[in-house]
């Protein structure tokens, strides 16, 4: 705990709360780019929203070490996922098995995660986007499985390039990180397995 700073409460009901959030997650990534809505009884750490805390909450544990920024990791949202998940937190992306980046911010960028490796491509980090909202940015078009056809995305608050680099490491198929961006109560999955075009 950071200071005096009191930690935020967890789930009011684990086993419900961590089932319908599990599910939501499951949709999120079964159907890229389709808004998928987690409710949370109680208010998230300061530097994490809503969304972000309940994907943490449901997936993190003492075995999959977490990056945060490090005004994050010192504060109260680290101070949170350490006393609710067990979870370490580390200054390396690559180690990280989970990660929360502000989709504004410069770095890191998303090939220093780590990718997976041959043998075991699912061993790579889950990328959450911090978003400003999932409309009013540069636009989109998604494709791959999952997506009927094309879907199309504008989230607002991600840094230049952004597009480029989900590109890229779609193009590392089956290795590279999967992405979930998260804007308050709502998150959208990316998988890998996405292809993007961005909008001329």
């Amino acid at each position: 705990m950071a200071g005096d700073t009191l930690i935020a409460a967890g789930f009011s009901d684990p086993v419900f709360q961590s089932q319908n959030a599990f599910r939501a997650l499951l949709a999120a990534l079964s159907e890229p780019g389709a808004r998928q809505e987690i409710a949370r009884e109680t208010p998230a750490p300061d530097g994490l929203d809503g969304a972000a805390a309940t994907v943490l909450l449901t997936l993190a544990d003492y075995e999959t070490p977490i990056w945060l920024a490090p005004a994050l990791r010192i504060g109260a949202a680290g101070a949170w996922l350490r006393f609710h998940c067990g979870a370490a937190l580390v200054d390396d992306p690559a180690s990280a098995s989970f990660a929360v980046i502000d989709g504004s911010a410069h770095g890191p960028l998303l090939a220093e995660f780590n990718p997976g490796h041959d043998q075991f491509p699912d061993r790579s980090t889950t990328v959450i986007v911090s978003c400003v909202a999932f409309e009013g940015g540069a636009g989109v078009t998604l494709s791959g499985p999952g997506i009927a056809g094309t879907r199309s995305l504008a989230p607002r608050g991600l840094r230049p390039g952004f597009w480029a680099e989900v590109a890229a490491n779609a193009d590392r198929y089956p290795l590279g990180v999967d992405l979930i961006l998260s804007c308050g109560e709502a998150l959208i999955g990316l998988p890998r397995t996405t292809r993007i075009a961005e909008t001329v």
